[in-house]
């Protein structure tokens, strides 16, 4: 399904990669339901939409929040029209810390955004979806939901879980008009660490300077052309692309090749 003239859901619109799923939906002639907790970010994404001709409506909104989030469908649908696509893309990371250290707080605050803010979504909106000729569901993983990174083990979880969660549902869908797509990006040139209130150790520029970085940009485009294109899978970013395909071949050896570049981060 194209895009242009559909109603588009999109949260953690107000920065980083939601911002520029945000900009490029406008760009093919969509219209975004843009939804994040930070009112500052949905303003300033609302002006950067509406500069290039954008239709956008903002709403702050906690995807964790039950109540609040049954009532967007209705809220979405009074300002823009019914919604015909879902895409799920908020999601933050955890103290970058081994599980050991990680508190039971801080853990469930991960699982509640990354999991819970999703399945939450998805049932909501997804009753309308169905009553659709067309519609779509992307959701947003994470190359850690395949490849263990040290120090992000619960966030990588949280990402496993959307991962199966969005399979299981695809399965689910099949001989429905609703597609369902799942994605994986590597690293991604954002804010995320900011956006999620974590703080990074001292020496993280050093250690992402060896890595290629996508940009949200790309990472946008990408996502978008997988919902026009009906794909049940993709992976963002070269990195992304070789640890999916080495954790199938050797899950083990692309654990420990990790642990050992990551090992710094965690001193």
């Amino acid at each position: 399904m194209k895009v242009v003239d559909k109603v588009v859901v999109v949260t953690g619109a107000g920065a980083g990669m939601g911002r520029e799923l945000t900009l490029e939906l406008v760009r093919r002639g969509a219209k975004v339901a843009a939804i994040d907790l930070r009112p500052e970010g949905l303003a300033e994404t609302k002006t950067q939409a509406e500069q290039i001709g954008g239709r956008i409506e903002t709403f702050v909104v906690d995807v964790t929040d039950g109540d609040a989030v049954a009532k967007l469908p209705a809220q979405v649908e009074s300002t823009l029209g019914s919604a015909d696509v879902l895409l799920n893309n908020a999601g933050i990371i955890q103290p970058f810390v081994k599980i050991n250290e990680l508190t039971i707080e801080q853990a469930a605050r991960v699982m509640n955004v990354n999991f819970n803010g999703p399945f939450l979504m998805v049932k909501a909106f997804l009753p309308g979806l169905l009553a659709k000729s067309q519609a779509h569901i992307l959701n947003v993983s994470s190359m850690g939901a395949y490849a263990p990174v040290p120090g992000q083990s619960v966030y990588g979880a949280s990402k496993a879980a959307v991962k199966l969660f969005t399979e299981g549902l695809r399965s689910e869908m099949i001989g429905t008009n609703v597609g369902v797509t799942i994605v994986f990006p590597g690293a991604i040139h954002t804010n995320i660490a900011q956006n999620s209130g974590m703080a990074m150790p001292a020496n993280a520029d050093a250690a992402e300077s060896k890595f290629k970085m996508t940009e949200p940009g790309v990472a946008a485009k990408a996502m978008i052309d997988a919902i026009e294109n009906n794909k049940a899978r993709i992976c963002i970013g070269g990195d992304a692309t070789l640890m999916d395909r080495l954790s199938r071949l050797n899950p083990v050896f692309a654990a420990n090749l990790i642990a050992k570049q990551m090992a710094s981060l965690l001193k």
